[in-house]
């Protein structure tokens, strides 16, 4: 899906005393942010701004390459948490330290953390946030007199919970991979990142990494799970017709539910706390401006408008992207109850989780790593491979890949 639109207004600012000529400006993204920008370059008139969106593999594919050669990258770049670490440690993004600096106390710290590089400078700027979350099925919750903070208790009460659904032919969870997913991604030991310690040793043999696995494998061969990747049809129809009883996500997923997934189950659903009182961030994103840009001052024009407070605001509003920019917490609209959540507060606890995460370092092998971890899960959770066989390979991949 190749998204070409040019939503830019010149202006004739030529002449004028103190002002900047106007700027041919590409943002490079992936949906559903061509909808946001659409929405609010009505109010940037400094500079003609034209969109260049690609689904969300695609975007980043391009991108990497667009970096590896120095050329073919947009003015501004939109780049998801998950790939932030790996780009950042290319070394094709400006050093945005200084200009960012007024505003980095208002913005989540671990955010803040992971668009910095290795050298502590600051090479992409948070634009919204993933606060993890549980969202369930209220009428296979409260509905059924379950008691949704017993059910997230720990993560054996949540396996409790689908052993008890599972006999009324209900399933726990869509896929038995958004349990490890959660559990490794949110309970990072302090000093680490995510899949390095601080010397860029690979910890996936550690037990964060053999607890991860081995929840997920009780849940797929208990017959937890429906097997259904996400982000398929199935996926979208199991969340349609109430097929499974929790999904374990982003704050953000909200939006696609009420949007365009599953909205004619307003009412039905709540969201809660990640099992075991952890937090952190499921997914997220991110603004960053090449070196290759032949406007970067006009670019960080366009960086500064996306992460003021107003438009952070307009974004929450628009497409659901939960604010990085943590003033915003103090709105109105946080207090506003949600009807598609049966008129739960959930931006209150949204904001909640927001402001308890941790910063976690990146690491320009995050992604290398994840990719290993995801395809070692598999092997554990469809072809029958023992745990710590399983994770030792995937160590051993990760350091001949990793330098």
């Amino acid at each position: 899906m190749n998204l070409k639109r040019n939503l830019g207004i010149a202006m004739a600012v030529a002449g004028l005393a103190g002002t900047t000529l106007a700027a041919d400006l590409r943002f490079d993204g992936y949906p559903d942010y061509d909808s946001q920008l659409e929405a609010i370059l009505g109010g940037f008139p400094q500079h003609n701004v034209e969109l260049l969106m690609n689904e969300h593999g695609g975007h980043h594919d391009k991108l990497k390459t667009n970096l590896a050669t120095g050329s073919g990258a947009g003015d501004v770049v939109l780049v998801d948490r998950g790939f932030v670490g790996s780009f950042i440690n290319s070394g094709g993004f400006v050093d945005l330290t200084d200009r960012f600096a007024p505003y980095k106390d208002d913005f989540a710290e671990y955010a803040v953390a992971q668009g910095q590089g290795a050298d502590g400078r600051q090479y992409a700027v948070p634009v919204d946030l993933g606060p993890g979350v549980m969202y369930y099925r209220r009428d296979y919750m409260e509905d059924k007199g379950y008691d949704v903070d017993n059910v997230i208790d720990d993560w054996d009460s949540y396996l409790d919970y689908g052993r008890e659904l599972k006999e009324d032919g209900i399933l726990l969870i869509g896929d038995a991979t958004a349990v490890a997913t959660a559990y490794w991604n949110f309970n990072v030991e302090p000093g680490n990142g995510l899949f390095f310690d601080a010397d860029g040793e690979p910890l996936v043999t550690g037990p964060r990494f053999q607890r991860a696995f081995e929840l997920a494998k009780a849940v797929r061969d208990e017959g937890m799970d429906g097997q259904i990747s996400e982000w398929t049809e199935e996926w979208y129809a199991g969340f349609r017709e109430g097929r499974f009883a929790t999904q374990l996500s982003g704050a953000w997923l909200l939006g696609h539910l009420q949007n365009w997934m599953a909205p004619e189950t307003s009412g039905n659903w709540g969201v809660s706390n990640l099992p075991d009182g952890i937090y952190g961030t499921w997914g997220g994103s991110f603004l960053a401006i090449p070196k290759q840009s032949e406007h970067q001052q006009a670019a960080w024009d366009l960086v500064e408008y996306m992460i003021s407070e107003d438009i952070q605001r307009a974004g929450f509003e628009n497409i659901a992207a939960f604010p990085a920019h943590t003033e915003t917490y103090d709105d109105p609209m946080f207090d506003e109850s949600i009807e598609f959540l049966r008129g739960q507060q959930a931006r209150l606890l949204f904001a909640d989780i927001a402001e308890n995460i941790e910063p976690v370092q990146p690491h320009e092998g995050d992604q290398i790593a994840e990719s290993l971890m995801t395809t070692a899960l598999e092997q554990v959770l469809n072809d029958g491979v023992d745990i710590d066989t399983a994770l030792a390979n995937a160590e051993r991949q990760i350091r001949r890949r990793v330098r």
